[in-house]
């Protein structure tokens, strides 16, 4: 079964002292704000932001503010309008905010102040994809056709692993199954057509990074494969955690709960930059005020939960390079109608013990009466008038 399809950004930063800061996951259709670190910005500042592929490339101007003139700019028709109604400057501070994010927003983010190189911001993409255990999964070339001179690799794990590969040239197909103590044995299928990769029978050791090289193009992928659903039940009106199970969150830790077919993002937490943010306003406002995070373990808490509440929610976390995920079914049920199959159950067998009970009393008091009635003839009976 296919969970989702996004596409996961992950921001790293390069300050003029050299120091690289920790990758940020974004997904696809979320937003990134690249921070100036200025509160606020002087009357003779012109701040400008670049965009370009890589570090060497001429970077394209999308945005800038002239304070003098008092004037803020987007240009978001440039590159073909990749940014178009997508780029959001911030009038006090400079910060720009790219929104509605796709794979195509890949690539340097350069900061100018004053002409002056302040930071240089570097997204990676990610395309992340997510099913059941024992599903199977295609990890998407997005080519129609091969070349004729086509060469496609695919890698996994912190290691790069090869585990498969396609030579138009050679006319040579291979998978290397045997690889990692073999947890892809019999598992692997690339077509070959567009050299998209398939794993099938999917289990919890096939989470993580895939590597897709097209001659010297490169796209990532992010596999998370769910154990199982957990159900959950909830009176309407009551609040309902759930819970990560973990007992602290470690300092480059990133968990980010969705809810939904649309895998809307509602809550998450940014444990370097110290950062926990609930979204309730998604979805119509169905979540406001409803949301809370707890800073310690990272678990969700719905108050206040109502039958537009129910939906599956899902726990991304992300710490350095490992990857885990949950999903928890969450069903609302009122005070009349009874919430899930288990306790359906459970208020059946109640009901019928409680009319067996009634029967039973029922007996016992017709056997009691009629009891007393004999015994009250008998009497009237054995009487002697006198």
């Amino acid at each position: 079964m296919k969970m989702f399809l996004p596409v996961l950004l992950c921001l790293c930063f390069w300050r003029l002292d050299g120091v690289i800061g920790e990758p940020v996951p974004v997904f696809e259709g979320d937003s990134v704000t690249l921070n100036s670190d200025l509160t606020e910005m002087k009357d003779d500042d012109v701040i400008q932001w670049r965009f370009g592929y890589r570090f060497r490339d001429e970077n394209t101007l999308i945005a800038e503010i002239n304070v003098t003139a008092d004037r803020i700019t987007v240009y978001d028709d440039v590159l073909d309008g990749r940014f178009r109604d997508r780029l959001k400057l911030d009038n006090q501070t400079g910060s720009l905010t790219i929104t509605n994010i796709r794979a195509e927003h890949e690539g340097v983010y350069e900061l100018q102040i004053n002409s002056e190189i302040r930071e240089r911001f570097r997204l990676f993409v990610f395309v992340p994809e997510s099913v059941m255990k024992g599903d199977s999964v295609s990890l998407k070339s997005r080519l129609t056709e091969m070349k004729d001179d086509d060469e496609i690799l695919w890698r996994f794990g912190d290691e790069n692993t090869l585990i498969a590969e396609i030579n138009v040239t050679a006319d040579r197909i291979t998978v290397y199954d045997d690889v990692l103590d073999g947890r892809f044995r019999d598992r692997l299928k690339l077509d070959n057509q567009t050299g998209s990769l398939t794993i099938t029978n999917t289990r919890a050791e096939h989470t993580g990074v895939y590597y897709l090289q097209i001659n010297s193009e490169r796209k990532d992928f992010i596999l998370f494969v769910f154990d199982e659903v957990k159900s959950v039940s909830v009176k309407e009106g009551d609040s309902v955690s759930l819970n990560s199970n973990l007992t602290e969150i470690e300092d480059d830790d990133v968990i980010l709960w969705r809810f939904g077919d649309e895998n809307t993002l509602i809550a998450e937490i940014y444990k370097r930059p110290d950062r926990i943010t609930v979204y309730d306003d998604v979805l119509d406002g169905r979540f406001r005020d409803r949301l809370k995070l707890d800073n310690q373990t990272g678990s969700l808490i719905i108050t206040n939960t109502t039958t537009e509440h129910e939906g599956d929610y899902k726990l991304l976390m992300f710490s350095g390079r490992r990857f885990s995920s949950k999903v928890f079914r969450v069903s609302v049920y009122d005070s009349v109608h009874c919430c899930g199959p288990t306790e359906a159950v459970i208020r059946l067998v109640l009901s019928a013990l409680v009319g067996v009970a009634t029967v039973i009393i029922v007996v016992y008091e017709i056997r009691s009466r009629r009891a007393e009635r004999d015994q009250a003839h008998i009497h009237t009976s054995g009487s002697i008038e006198i």
